[in-house]
């Protein structure tokens, strides 16, 4: 048995659906009901967040509704320099072994190289919808993540 609680890091498109999804949003809120102590933020999701919002109504709900609080508690998981250099090491990796072609690496997989990291040392389990890309992450730099919800 566990004798620390698991820390947990959402990853972006979860958001997404439960901006969009009133049933989405509900189970959403029933994690932060049950888990909130011990959810964590990744800086590369709030990049996408960000990235996503055209309207400064919708950027400011964001920011009040989700960036701030995890802010205010200081749960945010920012990716080290370590990590960084680590994702181009696990990018050369799968060039080597998979024939990937770094010219199109989407960055969308990029930053999910670098959640997948950043989450790895922080200790934190990654909740995704996203479990194809992530598992093969995993192939080449272990680290925790479980589909929603857990």
């Amino acid at each position: 048995m566990r004798s620390t609680p698991r820390k947990y890091v959402l990853d972006t498109q979860l958001f997404i659906h439960a901006f969009r999804d009133p049933a989405a949003n509900e189970a959403l809120q029933e994690f932060h009901r049950a888990r909130a102590p011990f959810e964590y933020l990744s800086a590369v999701v709030a990049q996408e967040l960000r990235a996503g919002i055209q309207d400064p109504k919708d950027r400011r709900a964001l920011e009040r509704h989700v960036l701030g609080i995890y802010e205010r508690v200081g749960r945010l998981v920012t990716p080290s320099a370590a990590a960084w250099h680590r994702s181009g090491d696990v990018l050369a990796t799968m060039m080597r072994d998979e024939g990937l072609e770094l010219a199109r690496v989407s960055k969308a997989f990029a930053n999910d190289l670098l959640l997948a990291l950043s989450c790895r040392e922080a200790g934190c389990v990654l909740v995704t919808e996203n479990g194809r890309d992530f598992a093969r992450i995993r192939r080449f730099a272990p680290f925790e993540f479980v589909a929603p919800w857990p």
